[in-house]
This record gives C-alpha cells, sequence and structure tokens, in this order.
C-alpha cells in the first residue's frame, strides 16, 4: 500500500514564487517514488502539489486525494483523482493532518492548526525552510516538550530545502514513525 503524504501551506500564492515551486517539485518527486499526494484540496501550495503530482511518469489515478472543507465536491482544485468533501469547515484539518507524513510549505494560521494536530497525530512532519510563514518558523524544532518517540532521538520538524531532501527524510524517517495517537496524556 502506498504511503499518503499531505502537503499543507499557502492557499494564495504567486505563481513565481518559491513555494510554488517546491510544492509543484514536491508533489512530482512523491509521486516519483511511490507515494500518493494529500491536501485539502483548495489553491496555491494545494494546486501545485497536485499539479507537480500529475506531471510525475508514474502518476496513476488516485495519486492526488483532496480532503475538502465544504459539502460541495466541485469546489476542489481540479487537479484531485478522489475528493472527499466533509463539510466540516477548518475542522477537517485532522484528517489532513493524520497522514503518514506531513509537508508543510508557509502557511498562516490554518496550516499552524495542521502541524500541531500531526505533531500530536505523531505524525511524521517536514517544513519548507526557504520562505515564510510557519513552515519556515518551525523548521528544526520540537512543538512541545512531550517524547512522540524514544526510539527516535532527533524527533522534530525536519527542515527542507528542496524536494531531494525531503525525500531523504521521508526514506530515513518515515518507517519510524509508526505509532498512533492514543487520547490526550500528561
Amino acid at each position: 500500500m502506498k504511503k499518503l503524504v499531505s502537503i499543507i501551506g499557502d492557499a494564495i500564492v504567486d505563481d513565481d514564487s518559491n513555494k510554488k515551486a517546491f510544492a509543484y517539485a514536491m508533489g512530482k518527486a512523491l509521486v516519483d517514488n511511490g507515494y500518493r499526494v494529500v491536501s485539502g484540496g483548495m489553491g496555491g501550495v494545494m494546486q501545485a502539489a497536485f499539479e507537480g503530482a500529475r506531471a510525475s511518469e508514474f502518476y496513476q489515478d488516485g495519486d492526488t486525494i483532496a480532503i475538502l472543507p465544504y459539502f460541495d465536491r466541485t469546489k476542489s482544485n481540479g487537479f484531485a483523482d478522489i475528493v472527499i468533501a466533509t463539510g466540516l469547515d477548518l475542522y477537517r484539518n485532522i484528517i489532513v493532518a493524520n497522514s503518514d507524513a506531513v509537508i508543510a510549505v508557509g502557511g498562516g494560521a490554518g496550516t499552524l492548526c495542521e502541524l500541531s494536530t500531526a505533531w500530536t497525530l505523531k505524525r511524521l512532519i517536514l517544513a519548507f525552510e526557504d520562505g515564510d510563514g510557519w513552515s519556515a518558523k518551525i523548521a528544526g524544532k520540537r512543538l512541545d516538550y512531550r517524547i512522540r518517540y524514544e526510539q527516535i532521538e532527533e524527533d522534530k520538524v525536519f527542515g527542507v530545502k528542496n524536494a531531494d531532501e525531503a525525500i531523504a527524510v521521508l526514506e530515513r524517517y518515515i518507517g519510524q514513525y509508526n505509532d498512533y495517537h492514543q487520547g490526550i496524556k500528561p
């Protein structure tokens, strides 16, 4: 079974931005390496990631999955193979964050919510360092004091500068981030 990797971040990005370029390259690299791409299914970083996924020579139907905040399936960015219209508004962020890994690209408060949720759910988290938003602020840091995995000495949000670095982190760590949230503990 293919692993799911969520790409989260800004819903609006400039066409010539480094965030859009990274999200596109990341989507393509994920599919090139046998992963499926999940996002919130809207524009900006999410759309660029799906466009990149579809540009892979290994792309197959089902490789892009949108978890929409709306009830209306037609409001997806048009590049999703599977569209799940949750109607949950921002509460759908927990579904997006529960992939095998999460990659943040920029982002505001919605992205921060997804990052915090992914941390609590014990997911592997990567953050694009080269830009603004929450991904640049938290790259290389832990989100709180809790020990999520005793066997992973450097458990943190892994900062990455390009898709190749991200794939290397995924390949090294994704198999180690295999525990699931069992409820909030002190």
